[in-house]
């Protein structure tokens, strides 16, 4: 017998597995570090990316986890994929992994990305992330773009409306303890167009 009635969600419909905070493990969101305890010996300007991960209505999303990779300040990946990849910074690792506080809050430490060019077009310097966590029916990706790069030419972030691309600039904050300057930018998860985080499709 067929019926309209709603059906009820089951465990596939939510991304998956989660897990334990025992996973992660001291420096994992040190994209500096080669080895674990090792000095870090990347090129370039250290820099810290910090924000909160905010659900509709300004709440803390909790337990997220959050990935990310980028260039090193050359503009160069350690991946095959990149034509250069061989004259990357071998003391760059270039990825790491952190996990949202009670707070929602996360941090990264990393040095200041370099610009380069891909199949769209010059890219500004920017940080790719990814984030899942419970709730979230699928991986989300973004980009964050530092203040005072040539981010209106970046063939990504022009995607966007223009009055949506300041969500994803992320505002400096200081300077750390380490002594590298450090940059903000929360994640809305959910809310007014206007201030919802933008995340692509990869």
């Amino acid at each position: 017998m067929r019926t309209n009635a709603p059906l009820v969600p089951t465990a596939w419909a939510t991304i998956g597995p989660f897990f334990p905070q025992t996973f992660f493990h001291e420096g994992d969101n040190d994209l500096t570090r080669m080895a674990p305890g090792a000095p870090p010996t990347a090129r370039g300007e250290p820099m810290w990316l910090t924000g909160r991960v905010l659900q509709e209505g300004g709440g803390a999303c909790v337990n997220a986890v959050l990935e990310a990779w980028q260039a090193d300040a050359e503009g160069r990946f350690r991946h095959p994929r990149d034509p250069d990849w061989q004259l990357a910074d071998p003391g760059f690792h270039g990825w790491g992994r952190a996990w949202t506080d009670a707070e929602g809050r996360f941090a990264f430490r990393t040095i200041v990305p370099g610009a380069y060019r891909d199949a769209a077009g010059p890219r500004a310097p920017h940080i790719n992330l990814t984030l899942i966590g419970s709730g979230i029916m699928g991986r989300l990706s973004t980009c964050v773009f530092l203040p005072g790069e040539a981010n209106a030419a970046d063939p990504v972030l022009s995607t966007l409306p223009a009055p949506l691309r300041p969500l994803l600039v992320a505002r400096p904050d200081g300077v750390a303890e380490d002594g590298a300057r450090r940059f903000t930018l929360d994640l809305l998860l959910r809310g007014a167009p206007e201030a919802e985080t933008p995340f692509f499709e990869d």
